[in-house]
């Protein structure tokens, strides 16, 4: 489901994803400088400034514990190195990787 806010002329679509989370995010508070580039760049909304100040005075960046794709886009634009961590999770038992298909596929 998306939906379009609109205001001070900036449009912006925010995507609800559905099913199970496939990713995790761990976050060093010590490291974080609170920048919230990582909660801006988010797609899926997982991360967030967290209320409380950090030993160093700052709002720290805060894993909420759902909806993390694995995406990596959060470390990515994380300009403080070793802040963050993105953990791919296994996929659910039962579910099939897609099999190639078409002339060009290899057989198994």
């Amino acid at each position: 489901m998306a939906t379009a806010a609109s205001g001070n002329g900036v449009r912006r679509i925010e995507v609800k994803m559905a099913g199970q989370a496939r990713g995790k995010v761990t976050i060093k508070v010590d490291e974080c400088k609170g920048c919230g580039l990582c909660v801006e760049s988010c797609p899926p909304k997982c991360l967030e400034l967290d209320a409380e100040l950090s030993s160093y005075g700052v709002h720290t960046a805060r894993y909420a514990g759902t909806e993390c794709t694995g995406c990596g886009i959060c470390f990515y634009c994380c300009p403080e190195p070793g802040a963050i961590t993105v953990y791919r999770l296994a996929a659910p038992t039962g579910v099939k990787a897609p099999q190639p298909v078409g002339e060009s596929a290899a057989p198994l």
